[in-house]
């Protein structure tokens, strides 16, 4: 194994033996390409594979033709294995496909947003529901070196700074990447060499796009001036990832120092006012991400802004930040808090058999068994706990700020419980503990539900 999927995976255990592996398909060559080599390796390295499609319905005829293929795809390509070895000869199943659909053009314009963005959070809600549900371990997504060049290409042209040079990570949490040192030439030569099909989408064509241009345009002269480009790039990124990667540490250090109030993060101002020029806003940009909000609106100015406010000498300053945050100085404290009131809880619900919309939230409880008494769906409570499988209990709270689940959307959380406790709660997982735990009971979106989402074997 010494191939660059091999050695990266290892690197970052991203296929971990005994687990499972979501591998996201879109039917294109990278994709195609991982979904394949998985296949192959599942058996060496002891994980499980399931593979997911998710249809945008941004094509039309297009799309579903993806649909299509993916599905004939893993039917004919990634059915079961049989070995033969000491113990006499056993049999791989056939990976199963999972297929989710979503009409993103109707949410885009619903939300004010644009379509690609709008994509993008659509296809990760969709892979991360479904990873949840069947219990895996990682999410595969194929970007690959070529990618991470073009990645880079962009953060220079808008400007960025070591954050973004670092291009694409290989890991985030159960979010992985295996051929992100692979080259899109060493895909096609591999996919030409045992003639494995794939489709392309005709909107990687359009240069309207800046991302398309790079790719079409730039990063081709590039090649042309320095032969190897994109491999060099690659060796850059990973240099400049382990600076990164330094001085985050260095920032989470200081961090440390941090303490909940509440729903609110107090930090006393010299932590940061004293932490170098390097460090300081990386520890406001990780104070802001344990606020489980995310930081993914914030620009170097409002980091800046922050910095400043430990550093000045007024002891109640403010700095407003995106997504409805607010930076607070209160004398010798930074307060990290939010400036919008949480939305009211929803009333309980005491669900029948079947679909059970829950009023004023985005979720539907589907119950697939007669209610038992004492079942119940309602927000969440204090002490609530959930000890999700294979991991240790947590509060329904702290899960919830793990999450990055804005405060103000909390109370709207649906939870399943009994008088045995907690034995669900949407989007966080079931309770392992419960006695019910694998009951017929699950939950859907309903604001991103997918219009169709179902199972099949391959």
């Amino acid at each position: 194994m010494t191939d660059a999927l091999n050695t990266l995976s290892m690197e970052y255990d991203m296929l971990p033996r005994g687990g499972t592996v979501l591998c996201a398909v879109s039917g294109g060559a990278d994709s195609v390409y991982l979904l394949h080599r998985l296949w192959l390796l599942r058996d060496i390295l002891g994980f499980n594979l399931i593979a997911a499609h998710y249809n945008h319905c941004l094509r039309g005829e297009e799309s579903d033709r993806d649909e299509a293929f993916v599905r004939d795809f893993v039917a004919k390509w990634c059915g079961p294995q049989r070995f033969d070895g000491p113990d006499g000869e056993r049999t791989l199943p056939a990976v199963e496909l999972v297929v989710g659909r979503g009409d993103v053009a109707a949410e885009a314009a619903r939300q004010g947003r644009g379509l690609e963005e709008t994509a993008r959070d659509m296809r990760y809600a969709f892979l991360r529901d479904t990873a949840q549900r069947l219990g895996c371990d990682r999410i595969a997504t194929a970007h690959t070196a070529d990618d991470n060049a073009e990645t880079l290409l962009l953060h220079l042209i808008r400007g960025t700074g070591l954050q973004g040079m670092a291009g694409i990570a290989p890991r985030r949490g159960d979010l992985v990447r295996p051929i992100l040192t692979t080259t899109r030439r060493e895909v096609e030569e591999y996919l030409a060499l045992y003639g494995i099909p794939h489709v392309e989408d005709s909107s990687n064509s359009d240069e309207r796009f800046t991302r398309n241009r790079i790719r079409r345009q730039v990063v081709p002269l590039l090649e042309e001036l320095n032969p190897g480009f994109v491999r060099r790039m690659t060796d850059t990124t990973r240099y400049l990832r382990a600076d990164n990667d330094y001085l985050n540490a260095q920032a989470a250090q200081v961090c440390a120092h941090a303490r909940w109030a509440e729903d609110d993060l107090v930090i006393e101002a010299h932590y940061l006012a004293d932490a170098p020029t390097a460090i300081a806003p990386r520890a406001a940009r990780r104070l802001l991400e344990m606020m489980g909000d995310g930081d993914t609106d914030c620009s170097a100015a409002h980091l800046e802004a922050i910095v400043n406010l430990c550093r000045g000498d007024d002891p109640s300053a403010v700095a407003c930040l995106p997504g409805g945050r607010l930076a607070q100085r209160v004398y010798g404290e930074l307060l990290l808090t939010t400036q919008d009131d949480p939305r009211p809880p929803f009333e309980p619900v005491t669900p029948v058999r079947g679909e059970n919309p829950i009023p004023g939230t985005d979720w539907i409880l589907v119950l697939e068994e007669e209610p038992w008494p004492g079942l119940i769906v309602r927000p969440r409570q204090q002490g609530d706990e959930l000890t999700r499988p294979g991991r240790r209990s947590r509060t329904v709270k702290k899960l919830m700020i793990d999450e990055k689940i804005p405060r103000r959307d909390r109370e709207r959380i649906p939870v399943a419980a009994d008088g045995d406790g907690v034995i669900a709660v949407a989007g966080l997982g079931e309770n392992g503990p419960h006695p019910r735990f694998g009951a017929a009971l699950r939950f859907v979106r309903r604001a991103r539900e997918y219009n169709q989402t179902e199972r099949m074997e391959g």
